[in-house]
Formats: C-alpha cells, sequence, structure tokens
C-alpha cells in the first residue's frame, strides 16, 4: 500500500494489523450511517438478494443482534464465550438499530484494543481490538448488502477493502475452518492484489487452523491455487458476494471463501 498506509503497519496486541482502532472506529461510523441512510429509505419487506432468504427487517434486526452481542462481550470484559439474549420480536428495527450502533460505538469507543476480552478465532489474540475490527467489517458487508440490493451503491476504499481481505484470511478463515465447517483439503493458495503488492499465502492440512502468511513482492511461490483481483474484489469474493477469480486447484480456491 502506498502513502501513510502499510501492510500490518498498525501492532494491536502482538499482531499487526493493516489499520488500527481509530482507523476502524472512524470506518464503523462511516459505514452504519450509510446503512441506516438506506434502511430507512427501504420497505422493510423487500428481500436482499445476497443474503437469501433475509428481507431489510431481518438484515437490519441481524446488524442491531450482532452488535449488541459484541457491546455485551466487550463490556463484560469475559474470557468466555457468552450466550446472547432470547431472540424476541422488535416492533421498530431501524430504532433497535440505531440504540446498537449507539451503544456499541460508545463502548467500543471507550475500550482500550488491548483489553483482554473473549474472541471466537483461534488466530487471534483475546483482545478488544479484534471487536473493533470485526464490527467495522460487519457493517462494511451489511452497507454493501443493502446497497446491492437497493441498487445503489457506494464503492469500498481500498484500505478498508485491504483490511478486510487480511481479517478473512488472518483471523475468520481460521474460526471457520476450527469450529463451523472444518475441510480436508491439503494445499497452499495464493491471494493476489491487483492493484498493488499485497499478498498471502495460504495452506491447508486437514484438522488444522490455515497457516497464513505475507509474501514479499516479487517472490516466487510454488502453490496449488491461485485467487487474484482488486482489493474491494477480493474483499467481497471471500465473502461470497462477487465470484473469486482464480486457477489451480478448485477445493482450494472454494477453502478460501468464508461463505
Amino acid at each position: 500500500m502506498r502513502g501513510t498506509m502499510c501492510l500490518r503497519l498498525t501492532e494491536e496486541g502482538d499482531v499487526r494489523t493493516v489499520l488500527g482502532v481509530q482507523r476502524w472506529l472512524s470506518a464503523f461510523d462511516e459505514q452504519s450511517r450509510m446503512f441506516r441512510d438506506v434502511v430507512r429509505e427501504v420497505d422493510p419487506e423487500t428481500m436482499v438478494p445476497s443474503c437469501p432468504p433475509w428481507t431489510f427487517g431481518q438484515l437490519t434486526m441481524h446488524v442491531g443482534r450482532f452488535l449488541q452481542t459484541v457491546s455485551a462481550h466487550v463490556r463484560s470484559g469475559s474470557q468466555e464465550p457468552m450466550r446472547p439474549d432470547p431472540l424476541t420480536t422488535v416492533p421498530d428495527p431501524v430504532g433497535f438499530l440505531d440504540e446498537q450502533v449507539a451503544d456499541v460505538r460508545e463502548v467500543l469507543g471507550s475500550t482500550p484494543g488491548n483489553r483482554p476480552v473473549w474472541t471466537f478465532s483461534p488466530a487471534a489474540p483475546r483482545l478488544a481490538w479484534f471487536w473493533h475490527r470485526r464490527v467495522a467489517h460487519e457493517m462494511a458487508l451489511r452497507r454493501w448488502d443493502a446497497h446491492s440490493a437497493s441498487r445503489s451503491s457506494a464503492p469500498l476504499s481500498r484500505d478498508l477493502a485491504l483490511d478486510g481481505v487480511d481479517e478473512a484470511l488472518g483471523t475468520l478463515l481460521a474460526a471457520k475452518q476450527a469450529v463451523d465447517s472444518p475441510l480436508a483439503v491439503s494445499g497452499t493458495a495464493l491471494v493476489v492484489c491487483d492493484d498493488g503488492d499485497e499478498t498471502w499465502r495460504v495452506r491447508f492440512v486437514p484438522g488444522e487452523v490455515p497457516e497464513v502468511r505475507q509474501v514479499k513482492p516479487g517472490a516466487t511461490v510454488a502453490t496449488d491455487a491461485r485467487a487474484s483481483g482488486r482489493a474491494s474484489h477480493l474483499y467481497l469474493a471471500l465473502w461470497g458476494r462477487v465470484p473469486l477469480n482464480g486457477e489451480g486447484d478448485p477445493a482450494i480456491l472454494a477453502a478460501l471463501r468464508l461463505r
């Protein structure tokens, strides 16, 4: 990344990340504002094609519930997973969303990134910065879903998209493979940004958390599959919103996707 941004420039605990707490909070503010602007104007019964079979009302409730759960986790400082509150019917999903956006912003805004707290990825330290990052990207992705469904658009900035690719590969892929849907694939993949010199090498071993490493520009690496695209496209492709452009072992390429 050029200028003031550099891949894994900011130290958060014992991990280097693309952005940092204040940038994640700023991204959350921007993306939540755009998301709320869309969902306020669209009929809540309108379908969201990128999240079948959800409607706008269900998408809004999902985001609100996610933020509510994050607030509870971070506020508690618990080192153990917490059960979310029972799901109840909310007569005003947008009003509920507004409450949760304000609450999680207050909680995260007053929580240092290095405060110990439970996280769900075996590849991430149990520190609060994980949640600062997670809410920024959850909101960015859901904002894209809402804009896409309403046939409007707002591009993802390259630095946010790049950080999202890094989160997807570096922490969320480990959570998927370790808990949600472990895969029996073996091999390596390169994930290459076409609009910069950032490249990740992902190594899959059955029953193990994927090993993710950055590759130095110009380095030659033998792999079984290669995925490439602009940072914003890779971000959305890893989340299953757009096709993942790649070549090589299809099972390895499929293993890269979070959905």
